[in-house]
């Protein structure tokens, strides 16, 4: 029967404003399905529901078959009917189309909850089935319906089917007797924060702008579309029986054996195979854990070294003290499995190139036309449906698609920074964000193909070693400020500090990069800036002498997620600061009152005077001390260095919770031995001189080479030229065969593997992989001194490669460059690289012993002292 014309009545409504506004008003035909936690909380939304369709005196439906107890308000006149599920779906439905043709256009029903029907019927696919028939029907008659599902009661059979033909899905939370709403799906309608989790706050719906609120309320809560209970795959099987056997435990008839034997095979098959993580995983994670990973996980294999590091530093946390339950930020992560990689290969025909990366020298040239493909890929449709469904989870809070692979993050290989991630504003319609999100997963599958990536497994001979891509698919932690979306501070931090400045700092306390914003600032080399770096003894000491250098070296740019461009960007740090409102500015920022005085002088009042010291949060916040006990917590449990990634937000001035986003071991090697740094070197027989700014472990050596960059050339060259530099610089570097079979050093002005030639020089770190020593000159750009890359991804490389880093400052006191004798000692260039000799102006070979007298090379460093010396002589002082 087809409905008949309806009245003119008032516009449809929720009975709650704020949450009208929310889902952009209720439209004609809306079918509306609340997932909650408990009956309470879908009565706080009929309720009012009710109330309101009594005002605009349309019908109210009321079907009546569940256990629950009743769910209208006192006062509302409705018609009850009550049915009886357990005669029959064939009966059931048939009464309830009845009611609905025979009330006609424009009334409001409310069911009650749908999860029992299960029970009544012995199926979930049959609950699915009833919505699908009556949805429709009651948007024919353009009504309102309420419906109801208890989260985690059913599975995807009946949870997708209502998912795929209700108009407006809402997941509702409780915390702390506080509703909060995060609506799944809105058809036709969308907006800036729509898809975002809302606190119902008196008669309004607030957007939640703090991943901490966000990722705790949600994290918290079951998500059964990537339950495995009904699955029936030898994958599936394994996890279901690890829930039966914790499910034994619960009821006192633990089975510890059985226990051991499924802990150990679940660990394999998805965290890792590595003998000494593996070994960490089954002493810090239990069954519980790894039933959690299964349900937040997208296809089958490994999670990958990222991830499996991630989840076994937060276990080793809150084994060691539960006070870390009370600082750590909880994550809600998810992980498509190493098998997606392998299946996305084979579908788009990248497999034969992929095979090829296991042969040296051969990998290079036969990967290109697997990279398009690779980048235009397509993923199988079940993929594809759960990649949808976790973006529905996360709604439009941003999130990092990140690298994971297999060999990442072990003990040995670090992998810093080879492989791609990608933080992902999160904005626009659910079609959109599907599109954007599988164009990052594309990107960092096609980077196991970089080029970087590739020598450096060929580097630590790991060609022959299985690498399979999984993904860590995270929240991004931070704030929404409106416009920019970004933590309060993030970084890198070390349980080991090799770049001891000052007598009083011991390196086995570690030490913090840190930077306001986006972590990308911290773990890339910033060419433009500069970061905080904390030694955790002693956070107050500075590598600056003066408040003019501190002033001058002080982070200038900040990078944010930009929520209407949909992009992550860097900004001025004034511009962030006056679109943040509500910002605790001063426990990141000082003020300086210098510049505030001459400006008050001037008669000038908008001035902005704020520079970053993080001084009020180093000082007065408990934030050093938890650091620097977090980082020693994880070295012991390793019995090894490690290095973390973090992001710190403020929820008060003394209150912060920490988000542990990363764990690995560190590559460092203790300082051994003292070095003394001769004293009686002829001042022409000094090349290089510096009192700071020495990374690397204490050592007295000889140089067999030394390639140098003549400052004053490279400045006359154009970018193009420079790049075209930077990659003779790689050539001239592995001429000696591409091992490290002679020390090497290079020297060269501004920064070495800067992604700016106007500020340094070019070179990927494949390119000089086989030299021992690296220098840099502050000679390129005025203001511009070498950054200490300690902490970055450049900085991992050199540690694991065992290099020392100088920076040498020629106008400064202490510090030495004879210019002259680098710019006219014999220039073997030409004899190293033949087809380099077009170079020789910009470029210069000095080898040791083809010097002036036939004096050596060598380099003396006293990491501790911060003192080096490279020069001339007959023998090693």
């Amino acid at each position: 029967m087809m409905p008949a014309m309806r009245r003119s009545l008032s516009p449809y409504s929720t009975g709650i404003m704020g949450l009208d506004e929310t889902l952009s008003g209720l439209r004609p035909g809306d079918n509306v399905v609340f997932q909650v936690g408990s009956i309470e909380d879908y009565i706080a939304f009929v309720h009012p529901f009710c109330e309101q369709a009594q005002k605009q005196e349309r019908d109210i439906i009321y079907f009546r078959f569940a256990k629950h107890a009743p769910l209208l308000p006192d006062g509302v006149a409705a018609q009850v009917y009550e049915l009886h599920p357990e005669q029959g779906f064939s009966p059931f439905v048939s009464t309830i189309f009845d009611v609905i043709e025979r009330v006609g256009l424009g009334a409001y029903y409310v069911f009650d909850c749908l999860s029992e029907l299960s029970a009544d019927w012995y199926s979930d696919r049959m609950l699915g089935n009833f919505f699908m028939l009556t949805c429709p029907y009651l948007y024919i008659y353009e009504t309102i319906a309420y419906f109801a599902l208890l989260r985690g009661r059913n599975t995807t059979l009946a949870v997708d089917a209502i998912r795929t033909t209700a108009q407006v899905v809402m997941d509702v939370y409780r915390n702390h007797d506080k509703i909060y709403v995060q609506p799944q799906k809105v058809y036709k309608r969308n907006s800036e924060t729509m898809y975002m989790l809302h606190a119902w706050e008196e008669d309004t719906f607030r957007p939640v702008t703090k991943s901490v609120i966000t990722s705790e309320i949600l994290g918290s809560a079951p998500q059964c579309w990537l339950d495995f209970s009904f699955q029936r795959d030898a994958w599936a099987r394994m996890f279901t029986l690890a829930q039966e056997l914790v499910t034994r435990t619960k009821r006192g008839k633990r089975m510890q054996r059985a226990e051991k034997y499924i802990l150990r095979r679940l660990l394999r098959m998805s965290v890792t195979r590595d003998d000494r993580l593996l070994a960490l995983a089954e002493r810090y994670l239990e069954l519980p854990d790894l039933i959690a990973l299964g349900k937040r996980m997208i296809g089958t294999g490994m999670i990958g070294g990222k991830s499996a590091g991630m989840l076994i530093s937060r276990a080793i946390l809150a084994k060691s003290s539960p006070r870390w339950s009370d600082i750590l930020e909880s994550h809600d992560s998810y992980y498509i499995g190493s098998h997606v990689f392998y299946t996305y290969l084979i579908r788009n025909g990248c497999w034969g190139a992929y095979r090829w990366l296991k042969k040296p020298g051969q990998a290079i040239e036969s990967i290109r036309e697997a990279r398009q493909r690779m980048l235009t890929g397509s993923f199988p449709a079940d993929i594809q449906e759960q990649f949808r469904d976790m973006l529905n989870y996360f709604g439009q809070s941003p999130i990092i698609v990140r690298s994971s692979s297999l060999l990442e993050d072990a003990y040995g290989n670090a992998f810093s920074g080879k492989y791609e991630s990608y933080f992902l504003a999160n904005q626009g319609t659910p079609e959109e964000r599907l599109e954007i999100f599988m164009e990052a997963v594309r990107k960092v599958y096609t980077s196991t193909m970089n080029k970087e990536a590739l020598m450096y497994r060929e580097h630590w001979n790991l060609l022959e070693r299985e690498e399979e891509m999984a993904l860590l698919v995270q929240r991004v932690s931070g704030e929404d400020f409106g416009t920019y979306y970004y933590p309060h501070v993030a970084g890198a931090g070390f349980s080991f500090n090799p770049f001891v400045w000052n007598p009083d700092i011991d390196p086995k306390s570690g030490f913090l990069r840190m930077v306001f914003g986006l972590g990308t600032r911290a773990v890339d080399r910033a060419d433009d800036d500069y970061t905080r770096i904390i030694a955790l003894n002693a956070p107050q000491k500075r590598p600056e002498s003066s408040y003019s250098q501190v002033r001058k070296h002080t982070q200038r740019r900040i990078d944010v997620l930009d929520l209407k461009q949909n992009q992550h960007i860097s900004r001025p740090f004034e511009d962030v600061v006056k679109n943040s409102p509500g910002l605790p500015i001063g426990l990141f920022a000082s003020r300086d009152e210098q510049m505030e005085q001459q400006a008050q002088d001037q008669g000038r009042n908008d001035v902005f005077s704020y520079y970053l010291s993080f001084d009020k949060l180093l000082t007065e916040t408990g934030f050093v001390a938890d650091m620097q006990d977090m980082l020693d917590t994880l070295q012991r449990a390793y019995d090894y260095p490690v290095d973390i990634e973090f992001t710190a937000n403020f929820i008060n001035p003394y209150e912060y919770r920490i988000n542990l986003l990363q764990c690995r071991p560190f590559q460092a090697k203790s300082q051994t031995g003292k070095v003394e740094v001769p004293k009686d070197i002829a001042p022409e027989n000094v090349l290089l001189y510096t009192e700071t700014t020495i990374i690397g472990n204490s050592c007295a050596i000889p140089v067999d080479r030394i390639i140098y960059v003549v400052p004053e050339a490279y400045s006359r060259l154009s970018q193009q030229e420079r790049y075209a530099l930077a990659r003779m610089i790689g050539r001239v570097a592995h001429a000696s065969g591409g091992q490290k079979t002679m020390a090497i050093m290079i020297v060269g002005p501004g920064r070495w593997g800067t992604s700016t030639p106007s500020l340094g020089v070019p070179v990927n770190f494949a390119d000089i992989n086989t030299v021992s020593i690296l220098c840099e000159l502050g000679v390129m750009h005025e203001g511009l001194v070498p950054d200490v890359s300690l902490g970055t991804h450049f900085f991992n490389d050199l540690v694991e490669m065992d290099m020392i880093y100088l920076a040498i400052h020629p106008n400064q006191e202490h510090h030495a460059y004879n210019s002259s004798f680098l710019e006219t000692a014999p220039n073997r260039l030409r004899e190293v690289l033949p087809e380099a000799a077009d170079w020789e102006k910009a470029i210069r070979v000095i080898d040791s012993g083809s010097t002036r007298n036939g004096l050596k090379i060598f380099l003396n460093v006293d990491a501790l002292q911060q003192k080096a010396m490279c020069y001339l002589a007959e023998e090693q002082a």
